[in-house]
């Protein structure tokens, strides 16, 4: 299971496409650490929410603990998409080997009971575009984000004791906040997230420290000079399977990419005999790997083969 910011989602992405069963972002992407607290909280014990856990704005209904994917015209079908996703979270919380935590910013942003008002009653995921006065914005203290990454970690092995946890820091640099502050909160996730990886099945990646301070170069970032581009990420990507993946695993990958990027060739001449028998190997190299490993599925990629071999 990855939970946390959009670098989390390039890295799922790249795990679903090597087969591993994996559970992304149940709740959207989401930055801070008291929304990924809150999320894993509820994934743990399966409370749905209700109509009153929504909000309307311009006509669209919205959750302030889910990203904007969740939101709709509809209350019913915002409810439907929110807790058929915290059904599904529930169930994979408890049986992940390994629960990926992403942290993106130390800045929390705390709703306004009404705008103006110095009342704030909840720490929100995501502020759905609406304007900034309805919020306060105020960065975490470090003893308050150490508490925060140890609940978490006491919610996630109360249900599955057996689980592995990564705390990884987003190369994502938040500039909306300022320079200055986007280093004062990362430099504040960072101290804090060392502070609770000493513990037994508690470890740390360093995606941030790979990207900003070995790469160190504008080269890798997309044109918004802010998130990384396919080549850092392919980078933080093969780190990854250096330090997360074992030897066997990483065998299988071989095995399962081969299989994948066949799946995308396309053929110059697909009437011949050389593309029809390159099609039947593929047929039966996954027929092999699922006879070794059934809990992979190469459904779709098979029924592709063999339409395209009947079609030929």
């Amino acid at each position: 299971m990855l939970v946390g910011s959009c670098f989390t989602e390039q890295i799922g992405a790249k795990l679903i496409w090597n087969k591993f069963r994996v559970m992304q972002n149940p709740n959207g992407i989401l930055f801070n650490p008291i929304s990924i607290l809150k999320s894993i909280s509820r994934y743990a014990t399966g409370t749905e929410y209700t109509k009153d856990d929504l909000f309307e704005h311009n006509g669209i209904w919205g959750s302030w603990d889910h990203h904007t994917r969740f939101s709709s015209a509809s209350p019913d079908i915002c409810l439907s998409k929110i807790n058929s996703s915290l059904k599904s979270a529930n169930a994979f919380l408890k049986s992940a080997n390994w629960i990926f935590l992403t942290l993106g910013s130390a800045f929390i942003y705390e709703r306004k009971e009404i705008s103006g008002n110095e009342n704030y009653t909840q720490v929100v995921a995501n502020c759905h575009k609406i304007p900034p006065d309805r919020f306060h914005r105020r960065l975490l203290q470090n003893a308050e984000t150490i508490s925060i990454l140890q609940k978490i970690i006491d919610v996630i092995l109360r249900v599955n004791p057996t689980a592995n946890i990564v705390f990884t820091i987003s190369p994502v640099r938040h500039l909306r906040d300022g320079f200055i502050e986007n280093n004062r909160s990362k430099a504040a996730l960072i101290q804090a997230v060392h502070s609770v990886t000493n513990e037994h099945n508690v470890f740390y990646f360093p995606a941030y420290e790979l990207v900003i301070d070995d790469l160190r170069d504008y080269r890798f970032y997309t044109e918004d000079m802010v998130h990384p581009n396919y080549a850092a990420t392919n980078y933080v990507w093969e780190k990854f399977i250096a330090t997360i993946i074992d030897d066997a695993s990483k065998a299988l990958m071989k095995d399962v990419s081969s299989v994948m990027n066949a799946r995308n060739h396309k053929a110059f001449n697909p009437n011949s005999e050389q593309h029809k028998k390159f099609l039947q190997a593929n047929i039966d190299k996954i027929m092999v790997l699922n006879r070794s490993n059934p809990e992979i599925d190469f459904e779709e990629e098979l029924n592709y083969f063999e339409l395209e071999l009947k079609r030929n």
